[in-house]
């Protein structure tokens, strides 16, 4: 049987265990040109809840009924034929919370555990990774000597950002919750420092660590952060915004900045930024994350709970900042 978590309401604020319902199906039968793939892990991430509002956005919104959308990372168990792939390989793509998926192998990329566990593959070697790396290279624009802030730094997206900002020679300030994710982005990642927002004074503490302003703003946040972030920018500073999850459960008008004006007096720029414009280039971003984590220049760190009935448990993590690093969920049953 095949155990699946379906999405069966859309959440008004925060998602709570009635959003979702666990069932078991018979595994699915594959046709000509398909694989079926028995999904080992399954990535969690903020953008989730975003996927579950109605709403228009960078990618459709869920529909009721369905599985509950997610990248993943499995093994071929069948093939009928498929041009690409083979009864054996792994493979990551977005196969939902569930334990197997049927696919054409559209969007599917092989990986080799045997180079890096299963969970790098959706997390610094995935979605993750590829977005800190195309948003700090391409949009932040990063060059050696920058001042670089980002928010949500002990997070999936954040601790690669401001590691690849410290391989290309910035200083690095991390804005995290609480002293031991502050503790771990400085003393393990290498960051030169971190402001515990959760019980320091960010405007205070941003300006002391920032006394002539910010050059990059990688933004995970949103809310009070940015419109701090914003008053500290230098000439010509770049914010990049990745994500705003102060905000995404919201009951109210999402919050936007005051400080905007920043912005014209600095001739900064403020652009967004979605991973999938650059998917041509995810090899490219792969093989050279690869090489700095076997420089030991990269760390990669996954917080891995076990158990696709922990799903709604695992996913209140996103938001109460009860992990480090990227959040992956194991469905394999042993």
């Amino acid at each position: 049987m095949n155990k699946q978590l379906l999405f069966v309401k859309r959440p008004v604020g925060e998602a709570d265990a009635s959003t979702w319902s666990l069932v078991s199906n018979p595994i699915p039968e594959i046709k000509e040109g398909e694989i079926l793939i028995r999904q080992h892990y399954i990535s969690l991430d903020p953008a989730m809840r975003g996927w579950m509002n109605n709403v228009r956005s960078y990618i459709a919104p869920m529909e009721i009924g369905s599985v509950m959308r997610a990248g993943s990372v499995g093994e071929v168990i069948d093939s009928k034929n498929h041009p690409k792939f083979k009864v054996g390989d792994f493979v990551s793509g977005n196969g939902g919370v569930q334990q197997y998926t049927v696919s054409d192998g559209k969007g599917y990329y092989q990986v080799d555990p045997k180079l890096a566990p299963l969970p790098t593959y959706i997390g610094t070697l995935g979605m993750p990774g590829m977005t800190a790396y195309f948003g700090i290279l391409e949009v932040g624009k990063i060059k050696e000597g920058d001042i670089v802030v980002v928010s949500g730094a002990a997070g999936a997206v954040g601790s690669i950002v401001g590691q690849i900002a410290k391989i290309k020679g910035c200083t690095v300030i991390g804005i995290a919750g609480g002293a031991d994710k502050c503790k771990y982005i400085v003393e393990e990642l290498g960051f030169d420092a971190a402001i515990d927002y959760k019980n320091e004074d960010v405007k205070s503490r941003l300006k002391e660590e920032c006394p002539k302003g910010l050059d990059v703003y990688f933004d995970n946040v949103g809310g009070e952060i940015l419109n701090i972030a914003l008053g500290r920018l230098r000439m010509h500073a770049r914010v990049v915004i990745c994500g705003a999850i102060s905000q995404y459960n919201n009951t109210t008008a999402v919050k936007g900045p005051s400080n905007y004006l920043s912005l014209l007096v600095n001739r900064a720029s403020m652009q967004g930024m979605v991973v999938f414009d650059w998917a041509d280039r995810y090899g490219e971003a792969a093989a050279q994350m690869g090489k700095w984590m076997a420089e030991q220049k990269l760390k990669s760190k996954e917080a891995v709970y076990d158990g696709i009935a922990n799903f709604p448990e695992t996913y209140t993590r996103l938001f109460s900042g009860e992990k480090l690093g990227k959040l992956v969920l194991k469905v394999i049953e042993e």
